[in-house]
C-alpha cells in the first residue's frame, strides 16, 4: 500500500511511535543548489531548465536526523558524505555509479546506511533509462533517480512485509518500486508541485500494471 501526502516530513514523523519503519529511504537536499547550478547551463548539451527554487540551499536539521533514526530502525540516506556531521561511521556505503564520464555533473553519489554490509556499487545509467522505456522524471526534478535503483535497494536491504518510509518523494521512483515489488510505503512531498507531479507519474505506472 501506498500512503503518500503532501506535507512537511518533520509532521509526518511526529505521527508514528518509535522504530514503527523497518528501513527508511530518504534522499534529502544536500545543500549545494543543484537546480540552480542546472539552470545556470541552460541551453548547454546535456542540461535542462528546470523551475527556480531553494529547495536545495542548505541540509535537514540535527531535529531531521533525530526524528529519522527516532521512527525507523535501519536508513539509507542518499548523500551522507554532505550530513557526515550528524551520522555515525558505517562500512555499509552504497555508491551509484551513473555510467557517465567527463561531464560537468557528478560521475556517481553516495548513499550512507546503518547497515553492517560491505559497500556495494550500483550501475545504472541515464542512457540505460532512457533504453529500457523508463520514464524518469528529471524531466521536472533535477535529482531524481530511476526506480531500477530503487528496486535494487529494496532487494538488498529490505524484507518482504518491511515498512518503508521516504521523507522527500521527489520524483516517485521510490513508490514505484514499492509497489512493484509489494511494499507498504509511507512518503511524503512537500512542494506541491512536485507532490502533484510525481502522484500523476505514479498513478499512470499503477494503471499501467493494472492493464497486465
Amino acid at each position: 500500500m501506498l500512503t503518500i501526502t503532501n506535507e512537511d516530513n518533520m509532521e509526518l514523523m511526529a505521527r508514528y511511535p518509535d522504530n514503527y519503519f523497518d528501513l527508511a529511504i530518504v534522499d534529502p537536499p544536500y545543500g549545494i543548489g543543484i537546480d540552480k547550478a542546472i539552470n545556470a547551463n541552460k541551453g548547454k548539451q546535456g542540461y535542462k531548465q528546470y523551475k527556480n527554487s531553494d529547495w536545495d540551499n542548505s541540509i535537514p536539521s540535527k531535529d531531521y536526523f533525530n526524528e529519522l533514526f527516532r521512527v525507523s530502525k535501519n536508513q539509507i540516506i542518499w548523500g551522507g558524505n554532505y550530513f557526515t556531521k550528524y551520522l555515525k561511521p558505517s562500512m555499509g556505503w552504497i555508491i551509484w555509479d551513473k555510467g557517465q564520464r567527463d561531464f560537468t555533473l557528478a560521475d556517481g553519489e553516495m548513499a550512507w546506511t546503518s547497515f553492517n554490509k560491505a559497500m556495494r556499487i550500483f550501475e545504472f545509467s541515464r542512457a540505460s533509462c532512457i533504453k529500457s522505456n523508463n520514464t524518469m522524471i528529471e524531466k521536472f526534478h533535477p535529482t531524481a533517480k530511476p526506480f531500477e535503483l530503487y528496486k535494487w535497494l529494496l532487494y538488498k536491504y529490505a524484507q518482504q512485509g518491511n515498512k518503508i518510509l521516504d521523507t522527500h518523494l521527489g520524483s516517485g521512483s521510490i513508490a514505484i518500486a514499492c509497489h512493484d515489488y509489494g511494499f507498504d510505503l509511507t512518503a511524503c512531498e512537500l512542494d506541491k508541485e512536485y507532490f502533484d507531479k510525481a502522484m500523476q507519474r505514479i498513478n499512470n505506472h499503477t494503471a499501467q500494471q493494472k492493464l497486465f
